[in-house]
């Protein structure tokens, strides 16, 4: 039996019978992940992500973008001077209106912008936008976050939190992307929260979270 990624309970299992996919549900936190057999590989998951078009000329990202800054962003921004964008992507719109607010902004992203700069630094914010959806580990990368992250700092990450039944999981749109394998709840991450030293700071619509560091 699968013990949960966040939490180590004991999980339940639901089947996509089409494309014969295995996920686990957490039956205390609602974690939802992939069975690690099903995780594509590297290439195939590079290859998903050079087919999405997000930059500047994309008005409908930049404007989600705005929102997102207005919303879970703007409250903190006056203590905060510098930004990491962590998982940046090929177009790191996020990171450029920050700086247009007047922060300073280091990007990060696995595949696109690879150079660790965050490794000698700590920042006052950490943003992570539809990343954790696709981590294996998520807890050992949100410890990575809250390394680099200034005491009182905070690390705003957002992702679609997951229906609480298994019948709309399974016909949810947004679990069909194929490097989409974790799928958090409030209740997950404020267990993630507890064992890192964070705090939940709000939790906004269904798919942002604000920690701030202890």
């Amino acid at each position: 039996m699968q013990v949960c990624k966040i939490c180590q309970s004991s999980t339940s299992s639901m089947q996509d019978t089409k494309k014969m996919l295995r996920y686990y549900r957490c039956a205390s936190c609602g974690f939802v992940f992939l069975d690690d057999e099903h995780i594509i590989d590297k290439r195939d998951e590079k290859a998903q992500y050079d087919l999405h078009h997000n930059g500047f000329e994309n008005k409908g990202y930049v404007q989600m973008f705005e929102a997102f800054i207005d919303l879970a962003i703007e409250p903190y921004i006056s203590n905060s001077k510098t930004a990491l964008e962590f998982g940046s992507g090929p177009g790191p719109v996020l990171s450029k209106l920050l700086k247009k607010r007047g922060l300073e902004v280091d990007i990060y992203d696995l595949y696109y912008a690879p150079l660790k700069v965050y490794e000698t630094k700590k920042y006052d914010l950490i943003t992570s936008t539809e990343v954790f959806e696709h981590l294996q580990k998520p807890l050992e990368v949100l410890a990575l976050l809250v390394k680099h992250t200034t005491k009182a700092g905070h690390i705003v990450l957002m992702t679609k939190f997951p229906p609480k039944e298994d019948k709309a999981f399974l016909a949810w749109w947004y679990r069909r992307d194929p490097t989409h394998i974790s799928f958090f709840t409030p209740q997950s991450f404020e267990v993630m929260a507890k064992k890192l030293g964070l705090s939940v700071r709000s939790i906004l619509n269904d798919n942002i979270v604000v920690f701030q560091k202890c």
